[in-house]
């Protein structure tokens, strides 16, 4: 996930996963697709060690495909996982916590931001992105104006990357819009009556037709 890309690329959020295997086979699919720049793997709960093992079977299979696996756990499960960095949600402490147990490579983002200020908080610690708009922990959804509004505030204003959460597919024309440096699918994409090589193919044509019409200025 490199700073600032020429053009926004996409994050696949999965739901939280217990069988590794069926979700590979889903990612894919979904690599197949079109351009993915990282997975954010979630976990269903389970000790340290059946943690680790879940990402562990996902990490090389998923970074095979130059795709970037980050996970949403603690930093000691993501980094004896073989992870690429951890999506952290808990606020400061943890940054700073991840941020010693981490080797500087790997990535450290943040979500679940309630505010500005928390958003610019979490660019002072150092943090590799923010993301807005994803669910809150009790399942329910921010408006999408004001994930549309936040992230493109963030995006003209701080050097440090940002991803706009998409709720489903409808939405991903107007969060590319914003300049949002990832747009990420969220856990929606890896139902099973949705294809999902062709919605990833739809998110990708939408910021491909956003660069274009920029490009052209």
């Amino acid at each position: 996930m490199s700073t600032h890309p020429p053009r926004t690329r996409l994050m696949l959020v999965t739901p939280p996963i217990l069988d590794p295997g069926a979700i590979s086979f889903r990612l894919m699919q979904a690599f197949a697709g079109g351009d993915v720049a990282a997975v954010l793997l979630r976990l269903a709960p389970g000790d340290e060690r059946s943690l680790t093992e879940r990402v562990k079977a996902l990490a090389a299979p998923v970074q095979a495909q130059n795709v970037a696996l980050v996970v949403e756990a603690s930093a000691l499960v993501a980094s004896r996982g073989g992870a690429d960095g951890v999506h952290l949600t808990q606020g400061p402490e943890a940054i700073a916590e991840a941020r010693s147990s981490l080797r500087q490579e790997r990535i450290i983002g943040v979500g679940g931001l309630r505010s500005r200020h928390d958003a610019m908080d979490a660019g002072e610690a150092g943090i590799d992105y923010v993301m807005f708009g994803e669910p809150r922990p009790d399942g329910s959804l921010p408006p999408l104006p004001a994930v549309i509004e936040r992230a493109s505030w963030w995006a003209e204003i701080f050097e440090t990357p940002c991803i706009a959460y998409a709720p489903d597919s409808a939405s991903v024309p107007a969060l590319v819009e914003t300049g949002a440096e990832f747009l990420a699918l969220g856990e929606w994409l890896f139902a099973e009556d949705i294809d999902i090589r062709a919605e990833v193919a739809a998110a990708d044509a939408a910021i491909a037709e956003h660069a274009a019409r920029k490009g052209a200025r």
